[in-house]
Parts: structure tokens; sequence; C-alpha cells
């Protein structure tokens, strides 16, 4: 699932009049558990002293977002004013509303007088996407305020006091720019011919693949000999369609990555025009930082990356069935096929669309989580897969072997 920046009216930081901070003078540090699912990391905040809240930490982010309408119902917001919003995907700019004077409390953090936009309809479904309720999305005002790591191992953050704090460990620092509310990497990518291209990258928190290029940012930018067609994920403005292939290797300062599943939207999305406007080639996401300890220092304008040991030379892989699924149900625990790709593992043994998994290698599906799913989809090309589907009010059985299909 891709979630990426959004454009929204510069004044509405200007209304943000108390500064985030942490509820006790005294702390030098907080530490924050997270979860971790669909390659996202998912942080417990409340809102007005409400009850606590899923949202999504997205360093592409300069807003606290309320995605779910019923959540924002519940809290009683004062809105201000209208205003249209544009993120990626296909489709015209969405209307959203603009709350002020709210409090947002996390884990030893707190801050008073903010602005919060709520969209007036749930069109990302992230909870769906996710598998568990997700009501929003925030990053920016974190991290401009806090040095933050992330110990995606751990799924701790901790965020530290800027003046206080000195990074003396074994990893390297490399410098980043921060550009609209938005932290920049340069890099190089690697294509299997030897060519090197570099590449100026969002450094995406809020995007669950590796890597993303843009077609047209870069004459030398160019598709993989072997791609296939994707649903690569959903923005504000609906589906985000284009290819997904490998390249060679992804040099970020003295460090290597190799065979790097890469997106490549298609050249019409909003995306793509976005990227050419403000000169950068695309962004990288959690499916490659979490490969890393990483700490964000904005106010010195550079992130620490250290390879976790356990997550740096893992296989770059991605779903071998040819499902994409989607939870539904109060609990999000019902598991139906949204897509199925065509000459896939899945297609082949007759899955369709719209089928709904009752158990998978012999576990209730709803005993699992989404993330969980996937894992067994991605985990060894060649293992045997059984389902146990339903289809209206017909049972069916369904079997067959993960392939990679790029």
């Amino acid at each position: 699932m891709i979630l990426l920046f959004i454009l929204l009216p510069g004044y509405l930081q200007a209304q943000e009049s108390y500064n985030f901070r942490f509820t006790s003078a005294k702390r030098k540090q907080v530490k924050i558990p997270f979860e971790w699912h669909s390659n996202l990391i998912i942080v417990p905040i409340s809102i007005n002293n409400s009850d606590t809240m899923n949202f999504i930490l997205d360093t592409g982010i300069s807003m606290t977002l309320l995605t779910d309408p019923k959540a924002a119902n519940a809290l009683n917001l004062h809105y201000v004013r209208k205003v249209d919003i544009t993120g990626v995907g296909q489709g015209s700019s969405l209307e959203a509303l603009v709350a002020i004077n709210n409090q947002i409390n996390l884990t030893g953090i707190e801050a008073k007088g903010q602005s919060i936009v709520t969209l007036s309809e749930d069109v990302l479904h992230l909870s769906n996407y996710v598998g568990i309720p997700i009501h929003g999305v925030f990053g920016f005002d974190i991290f401009r305020h806090f040095v933050v790591k992330i110990d995606f191992h751990q799924k701790i953050l901790t965020l530290y006091r800027p003046d206080q704090y000195e990074y003396k460990g074994k990893g390297e620092k490399i410098p980043i720019s921060i550009e609209d509310a938005k932290p920049y990497l340069l890099a190089k990518a690697i294509w299997a011919d030897n060519r090197e291209v570099p590449i100026k990258v969002i450094l995406d928190t809020g995007a669950g693949h590796a890597l993303s290029l843009d077609m047209g940012t870069s004459e030398h930018i160019q598709l993989p000999d072997k791609i296939v067609r994707a649903q690569l994920g959903r923005g504000l403005n609906g589906i985000i369609t284009g290819s997904l292939g490998r390249i060679e290797k992804v040099m970020i300062g003295k460090y290597e990555l190799q065979n790097v599943i890469t997106s490549f939207p298609d050249t019409n999305s909003i995306a793509a025009q976005i990227a050419k406007r403000v000169n950068r080639q695309g962004n990288i996401g959690c499916e490659l930082l979490r490969r890393f300890d990483v700490v964000f220092d904005y106010s010195r304008h550079y992130i620490v990356l250290k390879p976790n040991k356990s997550a740096f030379k893992a296989a770059f892989e991605r779903d071998m069935s040819g499902m994409e699924l989607r939870a539904k149900g109060d609990n999000f625990r019902t598991y139906v096929i949204e897509h199925v790709e065509k000459s896939s593992p899945a297609a082949n043994a007759g899955v369709i669309p719209g089928d709904e998994i009752i158990s998978i290698n012999g576990q209730m599906a709803n005993s699992l989580r989404l993330s969980e799913i996937y894992k067994m989809l991605q985990k060894k090309e060649g293992k045997e897969i059984n389902l146990f589907l339903k289809r209206g009010t017909e049972f069916i059985f369904a079997s067959f072997q993960l392939k990679r299909l790029i």
C-alpha cells in the first residue's frame, strides 16, 4: 500500500500556536511503542482526550489528517473552513474541513492549539488495506520538534530533545534536505546494465513499498526488462496504477541494497506530475527503511542509517500468489480477494475476485492479521498454499504453489 505526500495550503501550519512538547520538562527522551502492519508504523494518539486512535506516522504529510469521518464526528471538532486537498492517485481534488484549537496527546507528548484536517469521506479506506482500524495520518510535527529514532525490530519510537541530542553510534550520517515539510535524500539506482542513475527521493514512512521511481523525471529512468502491471496502492485521489520491476542495486551512502523491488507509477498519475514539478525522482518507503535503525534529525539536516542485522540482507519479496486482499467486517478479520493477477498461481487455480478466504493452509483466516497472511504469501517460492474459499453460497477449495512474478 502506498500513501504519499499531500498538498495543502501552507497557512494551516501557521495556525499551530503551540509546539509538540514533552509532558514533563525534566524528560530528555520518550519511548513510544508502535504497531507494525503492512509495512506501516501505527502510533496510538488521542485527540481532545478521546479514546486511543491509530494513526500512521508519515514523514510525507505536513498536517494531522483524520481520514475516518466517524471518528471525527465523535470528537465534536470546531470547523472553520473548507479546503481542497490533492494527493497521489487518479482523480480530482477532495474536499476537507479544517478544525482549530485541538489537543493531541501521545505517550509522554502533548500539543495544544492544533489544526486538524478531516476528510468529509473516507476515500482511502486505510483500515481495509492495513487490516486494523486506522483513523488518520500525521508526521511532520513530530519530526520537526524532535529527533526521532525508529527501531523497526523492537517496534519503538524514541523521541529526543534536539538541543540535548548527539548521535554517538556506529551508523552513517547521511545529509538530507527538508523541502515543503518533507525529507529528501540523494541516492543512486543501478540497473542490470550497470547504468548508474542519481536519484533525489523522499524518505516516506507513509509508503509501504521499498522504492518508487517516476518515469519522465529523468531520461535514464527506464522500466526493467521484466515487469508486471499492478495496482500499486491508493492515494487521496484514487487508485495508483503502474508497473513493478527489480532494480539491480540501490546505493544510499555507503550501503548497497541488491535486487530491490521498485514501483513505477504511470506517467499520467498525480504522483508523476508532482515529481516533475518539484524535481524529484521518487521515494523510499518502509520496506527499505525497515532494514535499518533510522534516526531523523531535521534540525541538523541528516539521517542516520545503521543496518539491522536480522533484516538488512533479507531478500526483497512481494506477494507470490497474485492475489490482492482487503480486510472487511467490524474487526477487519474477514478477508475478501479484490483482484487476481492474470496468469498468476491463484488465477491458474481458479481463484476469482470476490472470493472470501475461510482458511489458509489449515489456519482459520479470522485468527490471522492481514499482514500475517501476506507474509505467508511472499515467504518462499514453491511453497504450497491451500485455500478454503466462500463464493456466494458455495464453498470451494483451491491449491497452488507460490511463484515469483518478478
